[in-house]
């Protein structure tokens, strides 16, 4: 009776082993998946065919801002006139040369890249830029536009005086002013008032905004009131009226002068150019710090959650320009615009580590020069805007993970 207890306790044991290094295999092939996962990164290659040629000779001016709508169509705002040294009206260059005319500064493009509709510039009722920042398109399709401009921009801008010119026109009032417009370029709403100035605390007033965005779960706008003011504020999003505020690390803002950027030196304790604010799926707000060369993430309250640094020795005009997430439901990546260098670099979002990057300094397609935005389509298609004498905007094909 005895052996064949023994030879059933034997086959228990075997199955035993096998189940144990089944589920052992099973482990290890889940946490081989998961590294996999965790080290790839998105690939992208440049059609140097987008968009198709604009009608009418016009050309671009310094692209401030790029976004994707929910019907994939890519919008972009750009100054216009000011590259060409016309006045902001976007006049015929003078004498006529069969070349160029300033376009108009919101341009509407479809996937294949027509222009399927445009609009821009001074009306009734409202302040228009007289230089143009962020763009943004919201859940309800308006579009909203943020005022970065200064005086000297516009000085800049003019033309020279004929000799017999009496005197050259006052510059306009400095920006301070964030727009909302239908999508066929109606205005509905403005915040803040061109020339009216007010500093980082204020619960009235911006100072040369760069980025808008507006989050759909709130329907509240988010601005980086940042070329002027040190800090993020929130509005609501069909009224204006103001909500809240903070500079970096959620404490209230300081508009003390931080002098040069450091590397080497402590993390600053104030934001120094604030260039965009952008809203995740699970509710984080991502700021960029662009001076700074880093990131910071907030609740939407202000509470602040972590940092990260890109390119951390960048100087000058800094690395973190703009940013944007990428497609899948997760949003696992960042792409982030840095104009200095002369990239996109593409984060983990989790850990805000960089795992690659794209681009090089050049006019060549897949090149860059100034690239001051970045927007992602639903299929994962990443779109960019470069400012300065960049004065494009070119589409990055998703390719897949490697």
């Amino acid at each position: 009776m005895s052996k064949p207890k023994r030879s059933t306790d034997l086959f228990m044991g075997a199955g035993i082993v096998v189940l144990l290094v089944s589920l052992a295999i099973c482990a290890a092939a889940q946490r081989k998946s998961a590294s996999t996962r965790a080290d790839q990164s998105p690939m992208f290659t440049v059609d140097p065919l987008w968009p198709k040629p604009l009608p009418n000779h016009w050309v671009l001016g310094s692209v401030t801002g790029v976004a994707v709508d929910s019907q994939d169509h890519i919008w972009i705002s750009h100054r216009g006139a000011d590259s060409l040294g016309n006045n902001e009206k976007g006049a015929i260059l003078n004498p006529p040369t069969g070349c160029c005319v300033p376009a108009p500064q919101v341009l509407e493009f479809d996937q294949a890249g027509n222009l399927i509709g445009h609009w821009g510039g001074p009306g009734q009722g409202y302040d228009w830029p007289q230089s143009t920042g962020g763009i943004a398109v919201d859940q309800k399709g308006n579009v909203w536009i943020a005022a970065a401009g200064q005086p000297e921009a516009a000085a800049r801008a003019a033309p020279a005086a004929p000799a017999a010119a009496a005197r050259p026109a006052a510059p306009k009032p400095q920006d301070a002013q964030v727009l909302k417009f239908s999508r066929t370029g109606q205005f509905l709403l403005q915040i803040g008032e061109a020339g009216k100035t007010e500093g980082s605390d204020s619960k009235t007033g911006l100072n040369r905004p760069v980025g808008v965005e507006v989050d759909p779960a709130t329907n509240e706008v988010y601005v980086a009131d940042g070329f002027g003011n040190r800090r993020v504020v929130v509005f609501d999003a069909d009224t204006g009226a103001y909500k809240r505020h903070w500079g970096a690390y959620g404490e209230k803002p300081d508009d003390s002068n931080l002098g040069p950027y450091d590397p080497d030196a402590p993390a600053a304790k104030q934001f120094r150019t604030v260039s965009c604010a952008a809203v995740s799926k699970d509710g984080q707000v991502y700021v960029c710090d662009r001076q700074n060369d880093r990131i910071q993430v907030f609740q939407k309250d202000g509470k602040f959650v972590k940092e990260g640094f890109v390119s951390k020795t960048t100087k000058g005009d800094g690395s973190v320009w703009d940013i944007a997430f990428s497609n899948d439901p997760q949003q696992r990546y960042l792409y982030v615009a840095d104009g200095h260098d002369k990239k996109i670099h593409v984060l983990r979002r989790d850990t805000l580590e960089v795992v690659t990057s794209f681009g090089d300094g050049g006019r060549l397609p897949g090149q860059f020069y100034g690239v001051g935005s970045v927007a992602v389509d639903s299929k994962g298609n990443v779109y960019t805007g470069e400012t300065y004498e960049g004065k494009r905007v070119q589409k990055f094909v998703f390719k897949g993970m490697k």
